[in-house]
Order: C-alpha cells, then sequence, then structure tokens
C-alpha cells in the first residue's frame, strides 16, 4: 500500500507556469532568477500537500500510479527515472524535467547518463526542446552542486 508520504514525495505533476522561473524585476526589467532547488523542493511539496488534503480520490490514486511505476521491477529506479526524463523534455514540462533530474541523480545516475538522456530527448523532440535543455542544465548544475 502506498502512503500519501510517498505519493506527495513520489509526483512529478508541475506548478503554474507563473510560478517557475521566478522573476524578478531589475532596474526595471523582468529578469528570471537562477533556478533553486530547495525553494522548488519546498513549494512542490507544500502544493502537494494541498492537493492531497482535497481528498479525491481520482488524484489520490493517479498519484499512487505515478507513485508505484517508477518502483523497482523487471526495470531499476534509474532507469526508469531517465526514461521519465527523456519523456518529460519531449513534453516539455520543465518542472517534470527537474524533478527527474533530481530522482536520476539521487538513484545514482552520473551527469553523463543524465545528458545522454537529454540527447536522445532532443532527437526525438527536436529543436523545440532547446529552451527547456537549456532550463535542465541549469537544474542538473544546481542540484549536483548540492551534493
Amino acid at each position: 500500500m502506498v502512503t500519501s508520504t510517498q505519493v506527495a514525495a513520489r509526483s512529478s505533476h508541475r506548478p503554474p507556469e507563473t510560478l517557475f522561473p521566478p522573476r524578478a524585476l531589475v532596474r526595471g526589467e523582468e529578469r528570471r532568477m537562477p533556478f533553486d532547488p530547495d525553494e522548488w523542493r519546498q513549494y512542490r511539496a507544500r502544493m502537494n500537500d494541498r492537493i492531497l488534503s482535497a481528498d479525491d480520490r481520482s488524484i489520490k490514486r493517479f498519484f499512487a500510479l505515478d507513485t508505484d511505476v517508477y518502483a523497482r521491477g523487471a526495470l531499476d529506479a534509474r532507469t526508469k527515472e531517465l526514461m521519465g526524463l527523456v519523456a518529460s523534455m519531449v513534453l516539455r514540462c520543465d518542472d517534470c524535467v527537474r524533478y527527474h533530474i533530481d530522482r536520476c541523480l539521487a538513484e545514482g545516475a552520473s551527469a553523463k547518463e543524465i545528458t545522454e538522456a537529454l540527447a536522445i530527448a532532443l532527437v526525438v523532440g527536436g529543436s523545440i526542446t532547446i529552451p527547456h535543455l537549456r532550463r535542465a542544465f541549469e537544474a542538473l548544475d544546481a542540484f549536483a552542486a548540492q551534493r
């Protein structure tokens, strides 16, 4: 049985686009702020708690499915996270990409393995994924700096 804590920790659903990436006014001009892994994790945990507090059976089932599918099975968790990273990049979900990069590193994937997965996503997704590739490398660097 999957607990709500496991579900909240696992879900990769993205927050509203207006909140990420954070922006600030600098000399009257809006500028993008650097990615902060700790701020992102706190926001994600807080919003997952809020979503699950709605006590909707369908939402809880989906979150549980998301948790279960990435558990070790015929494929190890590291491989599954790399696959999730490629899919997230092709779908152009920056929050999902960040989540899977964090999970890939937690599961022991190297920066080189993550880079190769991102290269596959670029080939599959095409040039439209390049802006997301930039943010993926920003996230990779920020997460790696914390480890």
